[in-house]
């Protein structure tokens, strides 16, 4: 037998997930073929093989998002690689960057980030790589025009594949408010006196210009008149219990009804509501919509991180983890059987165009970022 057919023979072998990669690497070797490999028709997975990486650091958001990841897909890709995900979690993106700015390069390999703000952000700090897409062939299931916005930012080449997406809208206690309230109130319900001190809102910056834009009938990708919209953030923090910072404690403040009223994270009020709960959700005119993507961090395995990039678009594997953490995947409704949860899932379009969806204008909001992050952390504490 040739060294190519052992070879192709191991490797369906370890493909069908009959061998573990430390088998199929020792076999390599005592078959006396990876001399042979190196540099054939097959160069780069054997590149990936020869550097023989044992794990890849992803980072999330933690949470019911975080379990979904590592049930349906960090747990199935290493038993099918041998390569262990080590799985990080952080509270928010600012958080995350620096972090990163801090790291040796390869110490972070791949993170959930969120929105093309942030894929932007990443590219013009000299973080983003160039994928070999032709490593990743389940990218062509995704919704396009998800994908056509990162290739917008990194002239055609992607460092990231987009994964999911939802939106962070208002949530309500159905025993306080009703559903006609908050369609009336819409996100001014946010700056009511009648709920002081039963109002949340998350820590974040550019959710809280986004939702003082709309307090003050401003269009959150064109301000106009940023003064009215301070003093909408203001008199929000004068009325609201707290802010949230994680996942975990937003639903936490609402299943024990400390507060009535917040925008919040889709999937986490889905979680709430399968739980039980009688939490409504509603999206206002002009509300946020966002898409997450897995980065790619520069200085990372790229043959590995790729191949896990793909598991993860795997129909069966995003559509589990979709329905795990209850935001629609990236997945192209018209090419793709999202089963039955999925379409129930907030935000979901059956269409696969997202055209009713309002998304972060990028250089916008970047182009802002240092004086209005800088602005809203006075805000937030008080000054």
């Amino acid at each position: 037998m040739t060294n190519t057919k052992r070879y192709e023979r191991l490797l369906e072998r370890y493909k069908n997930g009959d061998i573990d990669r430390r088998t199929f690497l020792s076999l390599l070797g005592v078959a006396g073929l990876a001399a042979g490999v190196i540099g054939g028709p097959l160069r780069p997975i054997s590149r990936a093989l020869a550097a023989d990486v044992e794990q890849i650091r992803f980072d999330g958001w933690g949470g019911v998002v975080s379990e979904a990841f590592r049930d349906h897909a960090f747990g199935p890709y290493t038993k099918n690689t041998g390569i262990e995900v080590v799985d990080g979690t952080f509270g928010g993106a600012d958080e995350y960057l620096s972090r990163v700015k801090a790291s040796q390069p390869g110490e972070y390999n791949l993170a959930h980030l969120s929105g093309v703000f942030d894929y932007e952000r990443y590219h013009n700090l000299g973080f983003s790589v160039v994928l070999n897409e032709d490593n990743i062939p389940n990218l062509d299931n995704c919704i396009t025009k998800l994908v056509d916005v990162f290739r917008n930012v990194t002239d055609g080449t992607l460092s990231a594949v987009p994964y999911d997406y939802g939106t962070t809208n208002l949530a309500y206690n159905r025993e306080h408010i009703s559903d006609d309230e908050i369609k009336e109130k819409g996100a001014s319900i946010l700056i009511d006196e009648a709920y002081k001190g039963k109002i949340g809102g998350w820590g974040e910056w550019k959710t809280r210009i986004w939702y003082g834009a709309l307090q003050t009938g401003q269009d959150p990708n064109n301000i106009q008149d940023m003064e009215a919209v301070w003093d909408a953030i203001q008199t929000h923090r004068d009325l609201l219990l707290k802010y949230w910072g994680s996942g975990a404690e937003l639903m936490s403040l609402l299943a024990e009804e400390e507060i009535y009223v917040t925008e919040a994270w889709s999937g986490r009020i889905r979680a709430l509501q399968d739980q039980g709960h009688d939490i409504g959700y509603y999206d206002p005119p002009g509300g946020i919509a966002w898409q997450e993507c897995l980065f790619t961090i520069k200085g990372s395995p790229l043959p590995e991180c790729e191949e896990l990039l793909n598991f993860m678009l795997e129909p069966e594997v995003a559509v589990a983890v979709a329905e795990g953490q209850n935001y629609p995947p990236a997945l192209d409704p018209n090419k793709v059987d999202l089963g039955d949860k999925v379409p129930t899932l907030p935000a979901f379009d059956p269409n696969g165009t997202l055209e009713n969806l309002t998304f972060f204008n990028p250089a916008y909001w970047n182009g802002n970022e240092a004086e209005w992050s800088k602005k809203f952390g006075r805000v937030q504490k008080g000054y």
